[in-house]
């Protein structure tokens, strides 16, 4: 049950995306993007990106399963692990900042009706697949 209810969720949020892409690439979106970026900021968007992280249960089932194994035998387990969470919460800090590095670099062209349209367009692609891939899988 929870299979299905997860190819339905995919499929029907990249089908949407794709859709909303062909119904609107004729008219202008400007005030639909305006309406987008309404709220948007930099505490904003670390305070959406916390409270996704905190909510999501596979963030605490990785901590859990995948970081003790790394931890050396007689190494104190609750420091270790402490240590191993800050470095990995480090490489992320990385990561997200060379990701917005490039954004920024990309703005004048990522702000344009017609890069986010086939931005959309090939991201709702991959949802649909992931979606079926799921529903075709053992």
């Amino acid at each position: 049950m929870l299979r299905w209810a997860g190819v339905a969720y995919l499929v029907g949020l990249g089908g949407r995306m794709v859709w909303d892409t062909l119904r609107r690439s004729g008219r202008r979106t400007e005030g639909a993007e305006a309406d987008r970026t309404v709220g948007d900021g930099v505490f904003a968007g670390w305070r959406q990106g916390l409270v996704t992280n905190l909510l999501n249960p596979k963030v605490g089932v990785f901590y859990v399963a995948v970081l003790p194994q790394f931890i050396p035998a007689g190494a104190p387990h609750f420091t270790t692990g402490v240590l191993l969470a800050c470095v990995h919460m480090l490489l992320g800090l990385i990561w997200s900042t060379a990701l917005i590095g490039l954004a920024r670099a990309l703005r004048g062209w990522l702000r344009r009706p017609a890069a986010r349209r086939l931005l959309d367009r090939i991201t709702g692609t991959v949802i649909v697949g992931l979606g079926l891939r799921l529903a075709t899988s053992d």
